[in-house]
């Protein structure tokens, strides 16, 4: 049998086996993501290596169309129809079932981010179901493009950091501006450029997602940023950096003799130095924003805190510290009520 049967041969059984058994794929999505997630710390070479394998196969899925050309030119045979489809599938799962599990511990559920991180578990969903995926999802061009673009731009969120060590920042920056350039085919295709007014139009749009995508980044959790442990206490170790027992309740009083600490230990991928904040809310309103650099150092996390003595003459009321990113991503929210 020459090489070009038997790879043809081992081709068809491949495509049969992901017909028979469609599920498999997204379950060893799943299980890498979590054990990524689980050693991204501790094994920080685990987690690079699945991220590299999940931006290497969206390099494949994007050329998809030129390499087949090549193929069919060198080979003189056309890849099955049925291989390129469940391939371009199994990296949308494979993407997905990794992402999922950094999203969902780094997501503030009582926030907008929730919507974004619910978005990406029904998008996972849709590509483990046949019908859905096929007959709805790839019929529309459109549509499937930019299921596409969402599913790289959650994967280089949470590789970007991993890999190259960007803050969440940068991270964010390079997949919105990435995930905007490899949509452009598609709204080529839909707009059938022709003419300077339809160019003119797609720039127009691509300028018009990309401010749209930076002005919902609250909504977007930093995936590679996530609470340990929290505390609001009135006592601190120094030495040993351990705050005292946390408090949900304290009095106005007491607050201004002996002031407050927010401690906060923070997962930071090794290597990944990130600024982030320390907001403080009065009754929804702002009073205080103190910045602190952290950086990827320990396996517990890093701890930062803040400790403010200056408070509002009238302090009673609901009191927030929203740990932020630079670009305003939340990380968490500690809350503390004050009464007279």
């Amino acid at each position: 049998m020459s090489l070009k049967a038997r790879l043809l041969q081992l081709i068809h059984i491949a495509t049969r086996l992901f017909n028979r058994y469609p599920g498999v794929v997204a379950l060893f999505g799943f299980v890498s993501g979590v054990a990524s997630f689980m050693l991204v710390d501790r094994q920080a070479r685990f987690g690079e290596v699945m991220s590299i394998v999940m931006l290497v196969s969206w390099v494949w899925l994007v050329m998809e169309n030129g390499l087949r050309r090549v193929i069919a030119h060198w080979f003189g045979w056309q890849l099955p129809p049925g291989l390129v489809r469940y391939a371009t599938q199994m990296v949308h799962q494979e993407s997905l079932f990794f992402v999922l599990p950094f999203f969902f511990i780094t997501t503030t559920w009582n926030s907008g981010q929730a919507i974004f991180t619910g978005v990406l578990g029904f998008a996972a969903l849709v590509s483990v179901i046949d019908p859905l995926y096929y007959k709805r999802l790839a019929a529309q061009r459109w549509l499937y493009f930019a299921f596409h673009s969402l599913t790289l731009f959650a994967v280089l969120l949470t590789a970007l950091p991993i890999i190259v060590h960007l803050s969440t920042t940068q991270s964010y920056l390079w997949a919105l501006s990435i995930a905007l350039v490899l949509a452009a085919p598609s709204m080529t295709s839909t707009l059938k450029l022709n003419g300077w007014r339809r160019w003119t139009a797609l720039l127009l749009l691509m300028a018009a997602f990309g401010s749209a995508g930076w002005l919902m980044r609250l909504w977007v959790p930093p995936a590679s940023l996530w609470l340990n442990q929290v505390a609001v206490t009135t006592q601190f170790d120094n030495a040993q950096r351990e705050p005292g027992e946390s408090l949900h309740e304290i009095s106005a009083s007491q607050l201004k003799s002996q002031g407050l600490y927010a401690f906060t230990s923070i997962n930071v991928p090794s290597g990944l130095k990130e600024r982030i904040f320390h907001v403080w809310l009065h009754d929804g309103r702002e009073v205080d924003r103190i910045a602190l650099n952290i950086s990827g150092i320990r396996e517990a996390g890093y701890r930062a805190w803040t400790h403010k003595r200056n408070f509002p003459g009238d302090a009673v009321g609901r009191w927030q510290v929203q740990v932020v990113t630079e670009a305003g991503q939340m990380i968490g929210v500690l809350r503390f009520d004050v009464t007279p």
